[in-house]
C-alpha cells in the first residue's frame, strides 16, 4: 500500500469515529437523560407549596421520567442504528468521459 493511499484511508477512518462520536442523538439523548435524573429527583419529595402550584400533580416526577424515557429511546435508537460514514464520492477528474 503506498503511502498516500495509507494516510487517505486513516483520515477517512477518523472522519468515520468522528461522525459517530458528534451524532446529535449522542447529544440530545445525554443531555435529556442528565436533566431527567435531576427533574426525577427533584419531584420525588416536593413540598406541600410545589404541589399546590400544581394542583397535586407531581409534575417534576413525570417530567423527569418522561425526560429519561426519550434521552434513553435516543441513546438505544443510536445503538441499534450507529451512524455509516459517507459514502465515497466520485472524483470528477477520474470521469471515464475526459
Amino acid at each position: 500500500m503506498s503511502e498516500p493511499h495509507k494516510e487517505v484511508s486513516d483520515l477517512e477512518k477518523k472522519s468515520a469515529t468522528a461522525a459517530r462520536l458528534f451524532d446529535i442523538r449522542r447529544i440530545i439523548g445525554g443531555l435529556f437523560v442528565v436533566y431527567g435524573v435531576i427533574v426525577t429527583i427533584a419531584g420525588i419529595n416536593p413540598s406541600d407549596a410545589d404541589l399546590k402550584k400544581a394542583e397535586g400533580v407531581h409534575i417534576n416526577l413525570w417530567t423527569g421520567l418522561a425526560m429519561l424515557a426519550l434521552g434513553l429511546f435516543f441513546l438505544v435508537w443510536l445503538k441499534l442504528r450507529p451512524a455509516q460514514p459517507p459514502a465515497d464520492v466520485p472524483d470528477p477528474t477520474d470521469a471515464p468521459g475526459s
